[in-house]
């Protein structure tokens, strides 16, 4: 067995005899003496063989990247004037006196002392196990496990129970699409993998477990972004004679414990708060990045009445939305800049992006630059400026059209042009976004879906809004969002069968439909569930933005690809036909190609 670890040797360990295993990171012949930087998960050391032992040092000459050593030797300090101070054992080497060369290893695929976009994505998945031993993605799990264990500790000091519950279940419907596993017994029907274990850790409530808390894997088959997988791991809380007031409190004092051990930051001490409305009107997106600035400014009044059509039919409907977002120092923007952000913008649906460039204010109109302002009076000209506080060398977007749009396209503009143009805040930026609607209409569709999942509670003078007018029905549902970022999701639960029945008819789930999917929770709410509520922190999302990674693919050990594939171990594949004959599956045939 080992004696130590490379990377925790010292001074202090000097005339001391070692035992190391690793990998040899490199291998450097100066002058008949050898030096090997051995090199295992907690960090590398420099291993000194001379010819003084012709056996061993032969040994040492076989040496190439990526072998796998046990070593023998003594702890010294290097010669004077040799150290490196960038080392953690950058004073001390060991004087190898045994070497035995435990495995050999053909050319690695790509150098370890690589930064993650030196090599592209695909190649790093493809070879993740030689992937997962550079430096940086060592530090990055061994983060990971530590941020998990002091998770762990405040919960359990907080008296909750660590309790697992099922990964085949049934299908219910939260917002993404199952995955499916057949069933061999059962011929015919499936289990899903679990969107989350939302039910089963409000049953476990009704069964008196008081706290709970689970760190999970979880499986939505959804389209992916840089913080989306096909599964991705969860922490998982739910907790029973409680409000709101009091899960917030208890959450937030986890996560600014959490930083202050790991990081040595601390975050603001209480958390600010934000309705869901406000932080649509200002920010245009519920999960607001308050490190930036700049702020969306409704100019609907004044738009109502020009004769621009663009902006004043939105500025009429009541389903619409007239914006402003004044970037200081715009007029540095060349056209082709502006011409970029017009296309960013038509990501999210935007038809165009609208300025005004304010070269001069005192000089009126004459000082203004826009295609726009022949459209415009004077004094609603004279209103923006005002509205929006715009000063000299300021540019003034404008979003027009649906809410949904102009909320989505400029309250991306606003991240990108602060990220851009240099305006995001050093730190750290935590906020509760709270008073969430209980429901968003799908005209498409023409039904109302749960803005979190059906099983959040209304605010308790709402009750009465969810048959008459679910639209203006508001939850008892908090998020907590980081620099942009949510971290956690939750609310507290619907604890009564009738008002959860009454949730599910104004989703349009029929009496007959719930009692299919949801007969057991239904009958669950009425064997005495206490009240309670809960969340979810998406654990991959808060090492990202610990560890400063682009991606959860980097904070995750193999995670898939951006079409949900596995570089590494080509999933999903194809199955046997003895096998689906098993769960009795036939495939489809792919329609032929006409001739």
């Amino acid at each position: 067995m080992r004696s130590h670890y490379c990377g925790h040797l010292n001074e202090s360990h000097v005339d001391q005899e070692v035992e190391l295993y690793g990998w040899a990171h490199r291998r450097r012949d100066h002058g008949g003496v050898i030096f090997i930087d051995l090199r295992d998960r907690e960090g590398l050391v420099q291993v000194v063989y001379d010819p003084d032992l012709p056996e061993v040092f032969s040994t040492a000459e076989q040496v190439r990247s990526e072998f796998v050593l046990k070593i023998n030797g003594k702890v010294r300090l290097r010669p004077e004037g040799t150290g490196n101070a960038d080392l953690p054992t950058g004073q001390i080497e060991v004087l190898g006196k045994e070497l035995t060369i435990l495995n050999r290893s053909e050319t690695p695929p790509f150098m370890l002392d690589i930064s993650d976009d030196e090599v592209s994505e695909e190649h790093r998945l493809r070879y993740r196990y030689i992937d997962l031993r550079r430096p940086e993605m060592l530090q990055r799990m061994r983060f990971r496990s530590r941020i998990s264990r002091e998770l762990r500790n405040y919960l359990d000091d907080s008296g909750f129970l660590d309790i697992e519950t099922p990964m085949l279940t049934k299908a219910t419907p939260e917002g993404a699409r199952d995955y499916l596993v057949p069933s061999r017994t059962h011929q015919g029907k499936f289990f899903a993998l679990p969107q989350s274990p939302q039910i089963f850790k409000q049953l476990l409530m009704v069964s008196g477990m008081d706290r709970y808390y689970q760190i999970v894997r979880c499986f939505r088959d959804e389209d992916l972004r840089a913080d989306r997988q096909p599964e991705f791991t969860q922490l998982d809380i739910e907790t029973s004679f409680i409000d709101e007031e009091e899960i917030m409190s208890l959450m937030e004092g986890m996560i600014r414990q959490l930083f202050a051990r790991v990081l040595e930051v601390p975050l603001h001490d209480p958390f600010p708060r934000m309705s869901y409305d406000e932080a649509i009107l200002r920010y245009g997106s519920d999960k607001p990045d308050l490190r930036i600035p700049l702020e969306l400014v409704d100019v609907d009044d004044l738009m109502k009445d020009v004769e621009f059509k663009v902006f004043s039919g939105p500025a009429q409907d009541a389903n619409s939305r007239v914006a402003a977002l004044r970037l200081p120092k715009g007029c540095e923007l060349s056209r082709k800049d502006i011409d970029e952000y017009t296309k960013y913008v038509g990501i999210y649906g935007a038809k165009g992006l609208a300025y005004i460039k304010v070269n001069d204010l005192a000089a009126g109109r004459e000082g203004l630059q826009s295609p726009i302002l022949k459209f415009l009076p004077d004094e609603v000209v004279s209103a923006i400026m005002e509205r929006t506080q715009a000063e000299d060398g300021d540019l003034v977007f404008f979003g027009a059209d649906k809410s949904k749009i102009v909320n989505e396209a400029l309250g991306a503009l606003r991240v990108k042009l602060g990220h851009d143009r240099g305006l995001v805040e050093h730190g750290w930026r935590p906020l509760w976004v709270v008073d969430f609607p209980m429901f968003e209409r799908d005209e498409k569709e023409g039904r109302w879906h749960s803005l979190h999942h059906p099983f959040t509670s209304p605010k308790e003078e709402h009750l009465d809004l969810l048959e008459s007018d679910p639209g203006a029905c508001y939850s008892r549902a908090y998020d907590m969002v980081l620099n942009g970022t949510e971290l956690g999701g939750g609310s507290m639960r619907i604890y009564r069968s009738e008002v959860q029945s009454k949730v599910f008819r104004a989703l349009g789930i029929s009496d007959e439909e719930a009692q299919d999917k949801f007969g057991f929770l239904l009958e669950a709410l009425k064997q005495g569930c206490p009240p309670h509520g809960g969340i979810a922190f998406g654990l991959d999302r808060l090492v990202m933005l610990m560890t400063g990674a682009a991606s959860i693919r980097d904070v995750m050990a193999f995670p898939k690809t951006q079409t949900a594939a596995c570089l590494l171990t080509e999933a999903p594949s194809e199955a046997s036909l003895a096998q689906l004959r098993e769960v009795g599956i036939r495939l489809a045939k792919p329609p032929k190609a006409d001739s």
